[in-house]
């Protein structure tokens, strides 16, 4: 009963599969025929020179730059930390089992262009990737009439700022198509991230396999859990943060307190009259996606957000650190009334491309773990292979699979028993 936008993926596959089809067979000349058609602006190249990068971050406001670049050195921070280290095991003498976590090869990294601009995506997309290792990186992003149907300035800068040269102005299902299959400059990709529309969701569906997703992205979301202490000029406008996404955008209050609850509902109203995309996000508001829930207390409001496990969660509430210590399904944990999501969407250092719809249930946001690949390698003597030469016989003949046990003799001069 919680309420929740619907994507409806499937229904979008049977749209996007001749799109993908079409770039697959006619590369870089479907893909303009098509950016033609859903963007209205006619390409002549897919790829962003060199230099219009370059020159993207030249003209940039410094302010915005100084923000990116703190943005940048705190992504920084945090994902390097999380980088894996090769761990050997010896499980016998002689007998040794080692992780080692290698890299993704090449990466395409998807950046959404639409009702917003999100320079802050290439930041959590290349940030990750470049602390894993990953040697090869291109990003996409929509074209923008405006721009003369390249992407916009800041996200070029924002390239530009990361070191980034391989972009490329393509947006929607073709650019996922484009990373797949490859077409003119773009090699194929191993693994495609970042957040899209309804299209680029469908596409990540049909290519999964050809390629490796991070996830199905649907429409942003919040939820609130506050109680009495609670300000609700704080809750409002965080609901209202996440609502300017998208008309579909949702943002739930979970709350105890009546009062709470009230003066939150005669608070949207004021602040979304006297915010720049009021119109979107009383859309937002209004739709089945978005609502205030009451609950008996904070422990049945507590599995309600755990059963709803939002792609954002907020505490705002008495004890908040302890409250969000028994979060267990969420995207992202935004603790106490100084940790609004709007932080985490630029500036806490922590990754804002995270699993929507419900998936944080059983998936994680983006990380250096996402472009990282574990890999076992195992180095046995003889001696460690005798040992326990036996019990691999005896279950390769439990299993009926005797050319496993044989190949185990072969190395012992068929001297291992048939167990």
């Amino acid at each position: 009963m919680l309420p929740r936008a619907e994507l409806d993926v499937e229904a979008a596959l049977e749209k996007v599969r001749p799109i993908c089809e079409d770039v697959h067979h006619r590369g870089v000349e479907a893909l303009i025929e098509i950016t033609e058609r859903f963007d209205g602006v006619r390409l002549t190249d897919i790829r962003v020179p060199k230099a219009t990068i370059t020159a993207a971050l030249e003209t940039l406001d410094p302010a915005v730059r100084a923000a990116l670049e703190e943005s940048i050195r705190r992504a920084r921070l945090v994902h390097r930390e999380q980088r894996r280290t090769d761990h050997t095991t010896q499980v016998v003498p002689g007998g040794t089992v080692t992780e080692r976590w290698v890299p993704v090869e090449r990466v395409g990294l998807y950046v959404p262009g639409g009702l917003a601009v999100y320079p802050s995506s290439v930041v959590m997309n290349v940030v990750p990737a470049q602390e894993a290792g990953v040697g090869s990186l291109a990003v996409t992003s929509p074209p923008q009439k405006e721009f003369g149907g390249l992407p916009h300035p800041t996200i070029l800068a924002a390239c530009a700022l990361l070191g980034v040269d391989e972009v490329y102005s393509v947006g929607g299902a073709q650019a996922i198509a484009m990373f797949a299959y490859g077409a003119g400059e773009c090699r194929p990709v191993n693994l495609v991230t970042g957040p899209g529309n309804i299209w680029v969701a469908s596409a990540k569906r049909l290519l999964k396999g050809r390629i490796g997703i991070d996830a199905e992205a649907g429409p942003t979301e919040i939820a609130i859990l506050a109680d009495a202490t609670a300000d609700p000029r704080h809750v409002a406008a965080d609901m209202i943060s996440q609502a300017e996404h998208d008309p579909m955008a949702a943002a739930v209050l979970v709350t105890d307190s009546v009062a709470l609850a009230e003066a939150v509902e005669a608070e949207l109203p004021k602040q979304v009259e006297a915010t720049k995309h009021s119109e979107r996000i009383a859309t937002a508001l209004a739709g089945p996606q978005s609502g205030i829930v009451l609950v008996r207390d904070l422990e049945q409001g507590l599995a309600l957000v755990n059963a709803y496990a939002a792609e954002h969660l907020e505490i705002q509430t008495a004890d908040a650190e302890a409250v969000a210590a028994r979060v267990i399904n969420a995207g992202a944990v935004f603790v106490g009334p100084f940790a609004p999501v709007s932080l985490g969407d630029y500036a806490a250092g922590s990754n804002h491309v995270l699993p929507t719809g419900g998936c944080a249930c059983h998936s994680s946001g983006l990380s250096v773990q996402s472009f990282l690949r574990g890999i076992h390698v195992v180095s046995y003597d003889r001696d460690a292979l005798a040992e326990v030469a036996g019990h691999v016989v005896t279950l390769a003949n439990a299993e009926d699979l005797p050319g496993h046990g044989d190949a185990i003799r072969a190395r012992f001069e068929w001297t291992v028993p048939n167990q």
